[in-house]
C-alpha cells in the first residue's frame, strides 16, 4: 500500500514512508509507549512492539528493501520498525474516530494509515476545490468530503482540474 500510494497518489519516492493513525485508547497496544505518551498529532515517533514484528534478514534492513512488510502493519512501519503515530479520539475527531472504530469492528485492526492530503511540492488541501482538484490530478480511488462519496470508477469522464480563478469569475457574474 505505501508503494502504491507514492505513486499513484503522492507522486514522490517510494521509500517514503506513511504515518499511522490508531484510537488512542489502542496505541500501546501496537507501539512502546504509555497511554498519553502520543498525541491526536503526528509528531511522535515510536517503536513497534516486538509482538507485531515480523522477522526480517539483516539485508531486508536497506532501503533497497523498503517495500519488504516488516510487521503485521507493514504500509505504516518504516524500515527501523518505527513509526510517526497520530492517536484519534471521540471527542477531538467526531465522525474520524467512528470511521476508525468502524473499521477496527470489521477488522479487529484499530490503526489506518494516514498522510497529508496534497501531491508531492504543492501545499496541503484546505477547501472542498483544493480537495477535488487533487483527486482530479492524481489516481486517488475516491474522494469523501463531509458525508459525500464520489469515486473515480463511477466517473462517466475523468474528472478536471478547476481553476478556482474561472469559479470566482462566474460566481461574479
Amino acid at each position: 500500500m505505501q508503494e502504491v500510494m507514492n505513486l499513484k497518489i503522492k507522486f514522490r519516492e517510494s521509500f517514503r514512508p506513511f504515518a499511522p493513525v490508531v484510537l488512542e485508547e489502542h496505541a500501546a497496544d501496537y507501539w512502546q509507549c504509555r497511554p498519553g505518551d502520543v498525541g491526536p498529532y503526528m509528531m511522535t515517533v515510536m517503536p513497534l512492539r516486538e509482538a507485531h514484528r515480523l522477522p526480517i534478514t539483516e539485508s531486508q534492513r536497506s532501503l533497497r528493501h523498503v517495500n519488504h512488510a516488516r510487521s503485521d502493519i507493514p504500509a505504516v512501519t518504516h524500515v527501523d520498525y518505527s513509526a510517526r503515530i497520530q492517536t484519534v479520539d471521540a471527542v477531538r475527531h467526531g465522525r474520524f474516530h467512528e470511521l476508525l472504530q468502524a473499521f477496527y469492528e470489521l477488522t479487529g485492526c484499530p490503526v489506518l494509515i494516514n498522510t497529508s492530503f496534497n501531491v508531492r511540492g504543492e501545499p496541503i488541501v484546505n477547501t472542498p476545490q483544493e480537495a477535488w482538484n487533487c483527486f482530479a490530478a492524481t489516481n486517488i480511488d475516491a474522494l469523501v468530503i463531509g458525508r459525500f462519496l464520489v469515486r473515480r470508477s463511477q466517473q462517466s469522464a475523468v474528472p478536471q482540474v478547476v481553476d478556482p480563478a474561472a469559479v470566482n469569475r462566474l460566481n461574479a457574474d
